[in-house]
């Protein structure tokens, strides 16, 4: 058996280096990475002390967009991404930023803990020093823990209410953003920064990735669900999309200038991101012209047919599975508009997606917004796909399982007894089925009962279907025909 890296992360220049480590047979911990990416920087410091308690193993970082013929070995799309060997053959793979299971992975390889053992730090004994426990709970603590998804979310606490309070009342004019105005971490912040140097006002910023306590707290303060937030002498003027339709309509200077807020004179500089940017005036014109040309704008490296990289990929699979028309260019075969266009968005890699003539973002950003719901979200507002209705939504989550189960709470934590024996009942049965926690969503909860005619929860519904509430349920069960009903 080959010998460890000695306690160092070693980064990656050639495929060669990665098949000379694994044919010695020692544990290799890859890990894709990309120098833009918060979750990328935040992992790496867990694998930095990972390699240090893990000194027999390697530990080897690669630049997944400098190294696309490695990225494409090992099928990465996103950041973070890594992948495991033992005994020169891939054993594991993890995608995304969860440091507990990349510590009880990396132990796995290594051989301190058995396969199967609960992927949480608690569950790491001596597996992990102290150091990379100590990193993965105050991660944890940062990124907000996914253990805690089930629990109900505390009130705001005074002192947090407080904080914000005098954060929002910190400038006339602020702005609750991703990033900061030099450096956008999104195409919604980077959209309102632009618009508020386009309307020559002063203002101040919070980057709501630096404090998840404030991230979540403003989102309940304010009862306004997305980030980010505008507001003018204390009051909430809205997110994206309204700034967007004041600013062009003339309505948001109205605003500035009846609460007194100060315009920077012409000197500071006017029009957000073209003037300063020092692209050639037919170049920027170019570059307007081809993120106008369609609806939707995908830059990307290679042809949605033939992707020339992962990231690219992804995002060409996402718009796909969203049913989206969209137009691509080819960065790879035209220098100028693949350097200028870095210039023009402040957005430094590839893929960049636009919509509308607005830059969304690049491959994470679109795979966070599609999970989150909030791409076809956009996608709707802006008219490119159907609106979907509220009772398009319910048809969707009622066939969104062959079996589903409207409940109070989760099937492993009831919050009524009635829905806690529509659980038990089902899996005595042996049943598969999902489920949907009603207190979650106030309107499902109502729209729900119209839509079913049936005025109470829970509500078991098969193919589409509705079964009944939980006396129906009890009732085929007692009879025997509660699995037959729901497997014909």
């Amino acid at each position: 058996m080959g010998g460890g890296g000695g306690g160092s992360v070693k980064d990656v220049k050639s495929k060669g280096e990665i098949d000379s480590l694994r044919q010695s047979g020692a544990p290799v911990v890859l890990h894709f990475w990309a120098s833009w990416c918060d979750a990328s920087k935040h992992m790496d410091q867990v694998f930095s002390h990972l390699s240090t308690d893990f000194p027999n193993s390697h530990f080897l970082r690669v630049e997944a967009e400098e190294q696309p013929e490695i990225s494409e070995e090992y099928s990465v799309s996103s950041v973070p991404f890594f992948v495991f060997f033992k005994d020169g053959k891939v054993v594991d793979k993890l995608e995304g930023a969860d440091p507990s299971s990349l510590a009880n992975k990396v132990a796995k390889v290594a051989g301190s803990i058995n396969p199967g053992e609960a992927a949480a730090p608690a569950s790491l004994g001596m597996a992990a020093g102290p150091t990379v426990l100590e990193t993965i709970q105050d991660l944890a603590k940062e990124n907000g823990s996914s253990q805690m998804g089930n629990q109900v979310q505390p009130r705001l606490s005074d002192a947090l209410k407080n904080r914000l309070q005098q954060l929002i009342d910190s400038h006339p004019v602020m702005l609750f953003m991703k990033g900061s105005p030099e450096e956008p971490k999104c195409g919604f912040s980077r959209k309102v920064v632009d618009i508020l140097k386009d309307e020559r006002v002063k203002f101040g910023t919070f980057d709501i990735l630096s404090d998840n306590k404030v991230r979540d707290g403003l989102k309940k303060f304010s009862n306004w669900p997305t980030l980010p937030q505008l507001y003018c002498k204390g009051e909430l003027l809205g997110g994206c999309d309204i700034a967007i339709a004041m600013h062009e309509s003339g309505e948001l200077k109205e605003v500035f200038r009846d609460h007194g807020v100060d315009i920077i004179g012409t000197e500071q500089g006017v029009g957000g991101i073209s003037e300063p940017t020092g692209l050639s005036r037919n170049l920027d014109s170019r570059l307007r012209s081809l993120i106008n040309s369609s609806p939707v704008m995908l830059f990307m490296k290679g042809k949605p047919d033939e992707p020339k990289c992962g990231f690219s990929h992804k995002v060409v699979e996402i718009l796909k599975q969203e049913k989206v028309d969209f137009e691509s260019f080819d960065i790879l075969l035209d220098d100028e508009v693949r350097q200028g266009l870095k210039v023009f968005s402040n957005w430094s890699s590839y893929p960049q997606l636009y919509i509308k003539g607005d830059l969304v973002g690049g491959s994470d950003i679109v795979l966070e917004m599609q999970k989150s719901g909030e791409l076809k979200r956009v996608l709707a507002e802006k008219g490119i796909i159907k609106k979907e209705t509220p009772d398009d939504r319910l048809r969707k989550l009622i066939s969104s399982s062959p079996v589903i189960l409207f409940m109070k709470g989760t099937p492993d934590a009831p919050r009524c007894g009635f829905s806690s024996k529509v659980v038990n009942a089902l899996r005595e049965e042996g049943v598969s089925f999902g489920s949907f926690d009603i207190l979650t969503d106030d309107e499902v909860r109502q729209r729900l009962k119209v839509f079913s005619n049936w005025p109470t929860f829970p509500q078991l519904y098969y193919k589409g279907e509705l079964i009944g509430g939980c006396d129906i349920v009890l009732e085929l069960r007692n009879n025997g025909e509660l699995k037959a009903t729901l497997s014909g």
